[in-house]
């Protein structure tokens, strides 16, 4: 008897399986063929189309002209599903001005495999744990970056600066909040 009802339970696990495997494949392929994700291909949460929530801090990104290379950076970097998972979290966003007004190929540099350590470093560098937004933004503050760094806040003349980078624009997220910045934030070894 116990060996026709494990037998019937490893059958129905099975069968479920091989229903959602099917099902998942042909949901990704709908989709990168309507092209409604950038990133459909992606197994984790990144690939999960939703064209009626408000966006997360990736699906914006993705969608603005501006962030090119940082889209491309964290994509290269393989971090993704972090920046659509629940958060909260706040995203210092360089515009593709301040990529380009790096050292003449460091970009392409890090865009390569080997750098993939160095990349990521660079694009958690840029989120802080939390929503920071308003007041939290007080001149003097220090926030505290996902890869352990401590980056302070300065208020001059009305505009918000968070290491040295202004914040030009601020966009709210289903996950946080992404603040548009015009440098790459960078830190010595």
């Amino acid at each position: 008897m116990k060996s026709r009802y494990l037998h019937f339970v490893c059958l129905s696990v099975l069968v479920v399986f091989l229903f959602s495997a099917c099902v998942s494949s042909d949901q990704q392929s709908d989709a990168a063929a309507s092209g409604t994700s950038e990133f459909a291909n992606n197994h984790g949460q990144a690939g999960v189309v939703d064209d009626v929530s408000e966006k997360n801090i990736l699906q914006i990104a993705a969608g603005s002209a501006d962030h090119t290379t940082l889209v491309a950076a964290v994509k290269a970097a393989g971090l993704e599903n972090v920046l659509v998972n629940p958060g909260p979290l706040t995203v210092f966003a360089p515009n593709n001005a301040a990529f380009a007004a790096l050292p003449a190929g460091t970009v392409e540099t890090l865009l390569k495999p080997e750098n993939k350590g160095k990349l990521a470093s660079i694009v958690t560098s840029h989120a802080s744990p939390g929503t920071f937004k308003g007041d939290l933004l007080a001149d003097g503050t220090n926030l505290y970056l996902a890869t352990g760094q401590y980056v302070k806040v300065e208020v001059k003349d009305g505009d918000t600066y968070v290491h040295g980078a202004k914040i030009l624009g601020s966009i709210d997220a289903s996950n946080g909040v992404v603040h548009v910045v015009d440098k790459v934030f960078l830190f010595s070894e």
